[in-house]
């Protein structure tokens, strides 16, 4: 009788659980469960129930118990896997899905779920493997090209993302992600245009597609259009309004956007246990501006903190490889160029070629000096943070391919990448600027390839610096999400500027924010002599270019006339640094 009542009683939570009429099926399997407390199957799919319903935890107790009961049943083992990924219990779902693809190795969706764990865990080599075995099993699975093409964007192999993207679209025309992601792609590679048509593809398919409307106002907020970039915002929040990211971005251009009310329900969105480590991150760094009105600015100041340490936590994999990389791997950078110098041959193109590179830590003002230096009479390219010399060096590195015999290829990569940025030009005399501020660990290499490049060292009070990096959400920073770390980056830096200063006298023209925003106009007629450029008064209107672009933090702010008030604003904040004041010969307040 007793098995008869579990039998029956399951043939019902069944059928509710297929007609969607969850909250009875899940009684239902309650009442099983009740009675007997191991029946695999009503733990099985009340865990996937709650799964279904973002009951996370209780998922995870009921797919653990069933496991427990039968450990060779693949879909348990895969169920559990997504909602540990989605409890962010990374390696724990790794190892679900290792199991699934342990019990049926021809399980492509175990495959591909595990491309992507371990992707976000940096084993970038693994996770291509995974994706690659997805679509050997089905060559038709248009997510595992779409993922597989994410790889080769991250390492800049944009070709052959755009083909893989472009493949997964001709398998599944209606799948508004690779639309999207050719977007991101198209915006990184400056082609405006490009980008904006792919999010609109990506949102014609997907009216919905939050992401896509959110990466579409970051095009018009770079390239000036900041009310359609607000209604990008807006209409992002109407079909996510949870998402406290596009709250900051809108609050970045309508700053009347940050009611009482709301900061009531940010307080609730961070307090939801559900919410991701970016929610929270962007919820903290929310409310620091509540207390910044209100002047409670140790209040401000500690969430701002936690806002960091979340928006690391959401990269930490990542962020904490590229950390090791400038602590440990660029000190090494000086021997290297050192021990190829003598081997190099400087090829009369390069003296032809006049780059004009800014150094600076963020938040220096570097964005500031080179639109001035571009925006006189003659007309310079733009190149912004290339990346160039840091992306082609530091890949030669890992793979060890820094040698004598290699030199002038990495070279030859150096001058393709800067031509295919469009930024060396016979009619502007193959003048152009680059503000990779990392480009400081390169100079060697710069000295090198480009013998008459000029080199503006961009210096600002570093307290200022850090507190600005501190206020200013640098994503793609790794190392500025913590005061240690920001700190640890700094004396790596400045000890950088003494050496090249000591080897390179004259080499670096320096240049003092603080005495550039007090007297503009003497100040920017030194730089432009310095880079053998005529100056005119067109250089400090900058910010009544049309043209003007920028993918920096300062995207606003240059937009307007050179201001002093930065000066002095961040005084309130000394005393939470008192003690690094006489730790590091860099570092005062003055």
């Amino acid at each position: 009788m007793k098995t008869r009542n579990i039998n029956e009683t399951f043939e019902l939570a069944i059928q509710n659980h297929k007609e969607n009429n969850l909250k009875i099926a899940e009684e239902l399997y309650k009442k099983i469960l009740n009675i007997d407390p191991n029946h695999f199957k009503s733990l099985h799919l009340l865990g996937s129930l709650s799964a279904q319903v973002k009951d996370l935890y209780q998922a995870k107790k009921f797919l653990e118990k069933a496991i427990e009961i039968k450990n060779d049943y693949s879909e348990t083992h895969y169920n559990l896997g997504n909602v540990l990924k989605d409890l962010g219990e990374i390696q724990k779902a790794i190892n679900c899905f290792e199991k699934v693809i342990q019990i049926n190795p021809d399980n492509a969706d175990a495959h591909n779920n595990l491309g992507n764990l371990l992707k976000k865990i940096g084993k970038i080599q693994e996770a291509e493997n995974c994706y690659k075995k997805t679509i050997k099993i089905n060559p038709n699975y248009s997510s595992a090209y779409n993922n597989l093409a994410t790889i080769f964007q991250k390492y800049k192999n944009f070709q052959e993302a755009i083909n893989l993207y472009e493949k997964t679209i001709q398998l599944n025309p209606n799948f508004a992600l690779p639309y999207n992601n050719l977007g991101l792609i198209f915006h990184e590679l400056e082609e405006y245009q490009k980008a904006i048509n792919s999010f609109e593809k990506a949102i014609k398919i997907k009216p919905d597609y939050a992401e896509a409307h959110s990466h579409l106002g970051m095009i018009f907020k770079e390239l000036g259009n900041f009310e359609q970039a607000i209604n990008c915002f807006k209409t992002t929040l109407k079909y996510k309004p949870d998402d406290l990211i596009t709250l900051h971005y809108l609050y970045d251009l309508n700053k009347e956007v940050l009611s009482s009310d709301l900061e009531e329900k940010i307080i609730q969105i961070i307090n939801n246990k559900n919410s991701t480590k970016l929610n929270l991150a962007y919820g903290n760094f929310l409310l620091s501006i509540y207390e910044l009105q209100r002047k409670n600015y140790k209040n401000e100041f500690n969430y701002l903190i936690k806002g960091h340490k979340h928006y690391f936590d959401s990269e930490k994999y990542n962020f904490t490889n590229v950390i090791k990389y400038w602590s440990k791997v660029v000190p090494e950078v000086k021997r290297l160029v050192i021990s190829i110098k003598s081997n190099i041959e400087i090829k009369k193109k390069s003296n032809d070629i006049k780059p004009i590179f800014i150094i600076g830590v963020p938040r220096c003002g570097s964005t500031l000096i080179e639109k001035v230096i571009a925006s006189g009479d003659k007309y310079i390219p733009i190149g912004e943070e290339t990346g160039i010399f840091h992306n082609v060096i530091s890949n030669a590195i890992f793979k060890k391919q820094l040698t004598n015999t290699n030199i002038d290829t990495i070279k030859t990569m150096i001058f393709e990448k800067f031509n295919h940025k469009n930024l060396i030009k016979e009619k502007n005399n193959y003048i152009f600027t680059d503000k990779s501020l990392e480009n400081l660990f390169y100079m060697r290499f710069i000295k090198e390839i480009f013998p008459n490049a000029k080199v503006i060292y961009c210096k600002r009070n570093a307290f200022s610096s850090i507190i600005s990096i501190i206020k200013n959400n640098l994503t793609k920073v790794s190392w500025a999400h913590s005061i240690e770390n920001i700190f640890s980056y700094f004396d790596i830096f400045f000890n950088e500027i003494k050496n090249l200063k000591k080897d390179f006298p004259n080499f670096i023209y320096e240049l003092e924010y603080e005495k550039f925003v007090r007297d503009p106009e003497i100040e920017s007629k030194k730089l432009l002599k310095y880079c053998n450029l005529p100056w005119d008064k067109k250089c400090l209107e900058f910010y009544k270019r049309k043209e003007l672009i920028s993918r920096t933090a300062s995207k606003t702010q240059i937009r307007k006339a050179i201001y002093q008030n930065s000066i002095n604003k961040y005084l309130p904040y000394k005393n939470f640094f008192k003690n690094y004041e006489n730790k590091y010969f860099w570092f005062n307040f003055n």
